[in-house]
């Protein structure tokens, strides 16, 4: 079976530039290249992954590249793009250039503008995104869900994928307004849904599987088989047990699918989504 990583980082460690990762985090707080998780994959019989931006820059663009050209692990790069520059059409026009670009991401969990992906501007880079093939990774918190649905309810496809199932407090447990605003969500098509990066937002000393379970669930149920793809967020997933322990709650989840549903899961719909040839 074809497994693919849809979700995980590269970086050289930059301690005013990843400000983000604060002492709580001392697990991550260093370099981390495909050389460190080539072995990770390889005991997990990954094929390959697609690797996303950890900084809002053109330059991470050129990094992420580099890597891939001499890393054969990386099948795919979710890069940045600011999507309200005049010449984005002509970014999009170079980068369309190079197949290892797949499509970007915007960190808009952490814009003070919490609507940001209702302003004009936005909004038009996002179409443009559409026009060039490219698809378009959404890191957004719960509280945002509403504005990505009132998004979708105005514009064209566009070959989206939910990022992390968009966070929610699976620490305390709050699961009614997100479950209701995934429920909206899913109901369009063209939006994919990213099993990933829940290890962090529970207790990361002491969650148990049964913490994850009403959350897939709802994912499992609402998006359904053809649009869910799995990724581990390492190396994130370090400072809340590891790979092991975030692949393990998944792998145990997705036990009871039957094989064409497991091959899908774990990397056909990757395939698809990406267009990894």
């Amino acid at each position: 079976m074809l497994k693919i990583d849809t979700h995980q980082h590269f970086w050289i460690f930059d301690p005013i530039r990843d400000n983000w990762i604060d002492e709580a985090m001392a697990d991550i707080r260093r370099d981390f290249s495909p050389q460190d998780l080539e072995p990770v994959l390889k005991k997990h019989l990954f094929e390959g992954c697609i690797t996303v931006q950890a900084s809002q820059t053109e330059q991470e663009n050129e990094f992420l590249i580099q890597l891939a050209k001499k890393n054969t692990i990386v099948k795919g790069i979710v890069g940045w793009v600011d999507l309200r520059a005049v010449d984005l059409e002509e970014k999009l026009q170079e980068y369309k250039n190079n197949p290892l670009i797949k499509g970007f991401r915007h960190v808009l969990q952490g814009e003070t503008n919490r609507a940001l992906i209702l302003a004009p501007d936005f909004m038009l880079g996002l179409n443009l995104l559409n026009k060039y093939g490219f698809t378009y990774d959404v890191l957004i918190f719960p509280d945002q869900l509403k504005y990505f649905v009132e998004f979708l309810k105005t514009t064209e496809p566009i070959a989206m994928v939910l990022d992390h199932i968009a966070k929610p407090n699976i620490k305390t447990g709050n699961i009614i307004d997100w479950k209701k605003d995934i429920e909206q969500l899913a109901v369009f098509e063209n939006v994919y849904c990213k099993v990933s990066g829940m290890v962090t937002e529970a207790d990361w000393q002491n969650f148990k599987y049964q913490d994850f379970e009403p959350y897939l669930d709802v994912v499992f149920n609402t998006f359904g088989i053809n649009r869910l793809m799995f990724g581990s967020d390492w190396p994130v997933c370090n400072v809340a047990g590891g790979y092991d322990k975030m692949l393990s709650i998944v792998t145990t989840y997705t036990s009871k699918l039957s094989q064409t549903e497991q091959e899908k899961f774990w990397g056909g719909n990757a395939l698809q989504f990406y267009k990894i040839s």
